[in-house]
């Protein structure tokens, strides 16, 4: 994504988070948009947790609480402007939602790593399974888990080590 693209991107969560806020009555907090811009900087495909992001803020010099984070998070969520996944074994996590384009995902049980895929034949099923129950389905949630095959995965290998020690 290019950079006046993801700026433009950017723009559009703010004001979206604008709008939320003054609906909800909230204050609009440097934190809260310091959080969301930290999102959607993130690159595409990936995922981060709250205690990742939390280390990332501080890390880049960011003076917020790990509260402020969590909760800035939900927040997010809530307005639509974070897609948070629950996969198994692993800590929620977060994606910039405006960049979200719907995806599967694949999780690794060997090297924990999560690989996106869009397949047209899953979503011809969701197509003909509405169908056949008399329902528009609009959104879907579907996790492949599967063990590493990769020769030589840097993942697996620096959790092989951390086991070790």
């Amino acid at each position: 994504m290019s950079e006046p693209v993801k700026k433009e991107i950017l723009q559009r969560a703010k004001n979206i988070l604008d709008e939320y806020l003054n609906d909800q009555g909230l204050r609009k907090t440097s934190e809260r948009y310091a959080v969301l811009e930290e999102i959607y900087r993130l690159p595409q495909d990936e995922h981060i947790d709250v205690e990742s992001l939390f280390l990332k803020m501080r890390n880049n010099e960011y003076t917020i609480s790990r509260a402020t984070v969590y909760n800035s998070i939900d927040l997010l969520v809530d307005c639509g402007l974070v897609v948070k996944h629950n996969f198994k074994d692993k800590n929620a996590l977060y994606e910039p939602a405006l960049t979200y384009e719907h995806h599967d995902h694949l999780v690794c049980n060997s090297c924990l790593k999560i690989k996106e895929f869009l397949d047209p034949d899953i979503e011809n099923i969701k197509k003909r399974v509405g169908k056949s129950l008399g329902s528009a389905i609009n959104l879907h949630s579907l996790v492949f888990y599967g063990d590493c095959t990769i020769t030589n995965c840097e993942n697996l290998e620096r959790k092989k080590v951390g086991s070790e020690a």
